[in-house]
């Protein structure tokens, strides 16, 4: 099938939902991709954040066709090895004291919210249910993810929404403060704010919120869905804030590009959601947890150091541009935002990147946002950059 027949066929038998770049993609190596077409392109995007180890890593595909030919699927009525290794090794290099494994960050976010409104009830009865969720947010696109969002643009078309959320300012304690109440049971945030434009939370904002929530026994919700699993340098990026959060969701690069993500809370809410509380048919699959199992053992402590070294590589090799149309560029480890000047069009400078053959994805209204593999090495990343200082200084 060449590249016309795909689209036409795209066009015909699924709902146009996604405003997709004209690019078709058909196999990859490390962090490059090559399409129908026979084209090369450097990936900066890796999936939105979900291809973690790249494409054709040998250990995650020995582990995926090894599983394939064991056990496909059993339902969470049965126990299997997989999700229960991955569970301990999330727990043990977390802190954190139990898991739900779930199939995307929505669903996890969900999860959570249920979680974090049942502690409330179990312990207070009705009327403690509302959530505090920060302006600029991003949670999800089910009915009550995004209710959870805090950007109106996305509070449109399917109403009713789920209630049970108000709104603060991010890095502003009395924001916070001035929203919570008699009816609030928790407060869920994202620290790097990721559709929001990459926008990581102040440090000590975060610290006197996870004090302030203590103190009134309201859950703290971080939603790692973009940020965890290496992405920011560290395996969540809560790690480098020095807290503990109640409630943490994880999603996207956790099992290397295959349908997977889940809920790890503290020693406090490990018991809230019991058996007939909550559940999901595919949560815990055996290949998707065999696959998460290679993600953590490859994203070591030495991983780790180099994805910093990564992100502070790409990071000034961009501010040292001098471009005419970036304002700053911020973010942690491999999470990466290029927040342009009022004005720009980011489309069009877009648009010149996929033209050059660079996979790069957009946050915000301004922010170019750059989510490369974290296996990419030296000579994809030079790549890249090349493209964007042909495009970014023109």
């Amino acid at each position: 099938m060449n590249f016309q027949e795909l689209k036409a066929l795209d066009h015909q038998y699924t709902m146009q939902t996604y405003g997709r770049f004209d690019v078709a993609l058909d196999h990859g190596q490390g962090a490059t991709l090559y399409g129908l077409d026979g084209e090369t392109y450097i990936d900066f995007a890796s999936g939105i954040g979900v291809a973690s180890l790249g494409y054709g890593h040998p250990a995650w595909i020995k582990a995926v066709d090894e599983q394939v030919h064991k056990l496909g699927h059993a339902s969470n009525l049965f126990y299997t090895e997989p999700y229960a290794k991955l569970a301990e090794k999330l727990c043990t290099r977390t802190g954190m004291s139990a898991a739900f494994f779930a199939n995307g960050g929505g669903e996890a976010n969900e999860g959570t919210i249920k979680l974090a409104r049942k502690y409330s009830f179990d312990k207070y009865g009705k009327g403690r249910s509302t959530i505090i969720t920060l302006n600029n947010s991003f949670h999800g696109r089910t009915i009550t993810t995004l209710q959870a969002t805090g950007q109106d643009v996305f509070h449109q078309y399917f109403f009713p929404f789920t209630e049970g959320f108000r709104y603060a300012d991010a890095n502003s304690l009395d924001s916070v403060k001035a929203q919570t109440g008699d009816d609030t049971c928790a407060v869920m945030l994202e620290l790097i704010q990721g559709e929001g434009g990459v926008l990581p939370l102040d440090k000590e904002f975060i610290k006197e919120l996870a004090a302030y929530c203590a103190e009134n026994d309201y859950l703290l919700l971080v939603d790692e869905v973009q940020t965890g699993v290496g992405r920011t340098g560290s395996l969540f990026c809560f790690q480098q804030y020095d807290i503990l959060p109640d409630v943490v969701t994880f999603a996207k690069g956790i099992a290397g590009g295959l349908p997977m993500a889940g809920v790890l809370c503290n020693e406090k809410c490990r018991t809230v959601l019991g058996p007939g509380t909550h559940a999901t048919t595919f949560g815990g699959n055996p290949i998707a947890a065999a696959a998460a199992n290679v993600v953590l053992d490859v994203l070591d402590d030495n991983m780790m150091d180099e994805i910093n070294q990564k992100g502070a590589y790409l990071r000034d090799a961009i501010s040292a541009f001098q471009s005419p149309y970036v304002d700053i560029v911020r973010g942690m480890g491999l999470m990466v935002g290029v927040v342009l000047k009022d004005g720009v069009d980011r489309s069009a400078l877009v648009k010149k990147l996929y033209d050059q053959n660079l996979l790069v994805l957009t946050a915000g209204s301004k922010t170019i946002r750059l989510l490369p593999p974290l296996v990419i090495n030296q000579a994809e990343m030079d790549a890249g950059l090349a493209i964007m200082k042909d495009v970014l200084t023109k």
